[in-house]
């Protein structure tokens, strides 16, 4: 498969490392000649520091990352907008920015709030409704889902990978977006699973990965991530090339 132009990164749960993997997405692209923007529809929590969109920048050095809105309460973002009395954007006001993003550069990352299917505005528009707002052939979008090693990842993933077939949205590949340096029985277990699935595993981000240099972490990106790396020289999107 060709590697979609606009790249929705969504997450089994909130805190699985949808940043983390964005921004190894980011450097691994970028690393292979590639100009990527970074998109993120609604940031929480700004007014306790967190900003997703410095987190990118500041690890994988691309130019271009932005939110579509930002509010203050580490919340999902309808209660938090109505605690800021904000209005969100929509998904077609999304889907527009995307595609102006996506006009200047080879690949749009798109990161998600939480899980697939956390409302992004107030009329419950959620990531999985961005791909049909922008009207694009499927052809060009995809979704990256990112999981954990941990004990119950299996049930969340296959939830998770069942909503996005029922709506049609292709997958492109797993990520594990915290890898422990010493996995137990359970991480072990799973982790064999998920790269022996259907649906392949690009590969995992090391746990504490963000600790890391910036120059460090932009290097080291490319071998985290050794299937989509693959695709990206013309060669098989396999799990049995993801590193262990």
């Amino acid at each position: 498969m060709t590697l979609p132009r606009i790249l929705f990164v969504t997450g089994t749960d909130t805190g699985v490392g949808k940043t983390i993997t964005t921004a190894a997405l980011a450097a691994a692209l970028t690393a292979r000649g590639r100009a990527v923007a970074v998109y993120k529809p609604c940031q929480t929590g700004a007014r306790h520091g967190d900003s997703d969109v410095a987190e990118v920048l500041r690890l994988s050095g691309i130019a271009t990352a932005e939110a579509g809105a930002v509010l203050g309460e580490p919340l999902a973002p309808r209660p938090a907008a109505v605690l800021d009395a904000a209005r969100l954007p929509t998904a077609v006001d999304h889907a527009a920015r995307i595609a102006g993003l996506a006009a200047t550069h080879d690949h749009v990352l798109v990161e998600g709030a939480g899980g697939l299917l956390v409302e992004l505005d107030d009329d419950g528009a959620t990531l999985a409704d961005l791909p049909l707002a922008l009207g694009d052939n499927v052809a060009t979008q995809g979704f990256v889902l990112v999981t954990r090693a941990a004990l119950g990842t299996l049930n969340h993933t296959a939830l998770t990978l069942e909503a996005l077939d029922r709506r049609g949205l292709p997958v492109v590949g797993l990520v594990v977006g915290s890898r422990p340096g010493e996995p137990g029985l359970a991480e072990r277990g799973n982790l064999a699973t998920l790269s022996s699935g259907i649906v392949p595993l690009l590969g995992a981000i090391p746990e504490r990965a963000s600790e890391l240099e910036p120059d460090r972490f932009r290097a080291e990106a490319s071998t985290w991530l050794g299937g989509l790396v693959d695709e990206l020289a013309g060669g098989p999107l396999i799990a049995e090339d993801v590193p262990a």
